[in-house]
């Protein structure tokens, strides 16, 4: 097998592998695990570009921020949050302004909290919030 195909069928795998964690591990309740959050508000102000979360990687989360995808540490256990080591494409596009917002805002979340069948509230320690829903499929 060339390098290449070995790297993406090596990828596959893991991929694979932290799908089946996170539906059991105990750090990712099956409340946050959604195929997307989709940002709607940052401190009550509409987000008009798009930017989502996802936590279905143990010890990690992921995204799409309104001009690249986006990855960083989250250990502990939800709904206590703490993102860490926050690492983007680097994509250039209109709303780079906006994906600014969307990451200084990501940086001070320290709690997620289900708050309805399809919401979640992020909460920092000064009081911001990030308001994502859920697509009902």
């Amino acid at each position: 097998m060339s390098k290449p195909l070995l790297t993406v069928a090596l990828s596959l795998s893991l991929v694979g592998m932290s799908c089946t964690q996170a539906a059991s591990d105990p750090t990712v309740p099956p409340e946050y695990l959604a195929p997307e959050w989709m940002l709607v508000a940052i401190d009550g102000q509409a987000f008009g570009a798009r930017a989502t979360i996802d936590f279905s990687e143990p010890g990690r989360v992921t995204g799409e921020a309104p001009c690249n995808r986006w990855f960083a540490g989250q250990p502990g256990t939800l709904p206590d949050l703490k993102i860490t080591g926050i690492g983007a494409t680097r994509m250039a596009c209109p709303d780079l302004g906006a994906e600014q917002a969307f990451f200084e805002a990501l940086e001070q979340m320290t709690r997620a909290e289900i708050t309805g069948p399809v919401n979640m509230t992020l909460t920092g320690e000064k009081g911001g919030t990030m308001e994502f829903v859920r697509p009902l499929n």
